[in-house]
């Protein structure tokens, strides 16, 4: 059975070959490169090149969608407690304000809980 096993990997590399890329960068992003090009298949390299080229052909078509955990912490970082509480005073005009900029009722849902913190915190 061994020697099956070494005469298929000696088939398997026969057929490739050795090729070589350019690219411009500095010599950090080259050495990067090398290493996981010397510890990773290249089938593995070409999954995630194939990954990163589709999420950034999305991000510049301006249709990834960016996760609820960002829009609640984007919608609220910064957020004072007097804001929060005008918020949730007008809390039907800000949800039409939400679903307008194409917020789900669950994110809605989510941002709200994190008003209502804020404003009930201690200052």
């Amino acid at each position: 059975m061994k020697a099956e096993g070494i005469e298929k990997n000696k088939n398997y590399n026969i057929h490739n070959k050795r090729y070589s890329l350019e690219f411009e960068g500095s010599k950090s992003q080259y050495d990067e490169i090398k290493h996981y090009f010397g510890n990773m298949s290249a089938d593995l390299i070409i999954f995630g090149l194939r990954f990163s080229y589709n999420r950034n052909r999305a991000t510049i078509g301006g249709y990834l969608n960016s996760g609820r955990k960002s829009i609640v912490k984007k919608e609220t970082y910064l957020m004072t407690k007097k804001q929060a509480n005008l918020r949730i005073k007008n809390w039907k005009t800000m949800i039409k304000r939400y679903r307008e900029k194409g917020y789900s009722y669950p994110t809605i849902s989510r941002i709200k809980k994190q008003i209502i913190i804020i404003s009930n915190k201690k200052n």
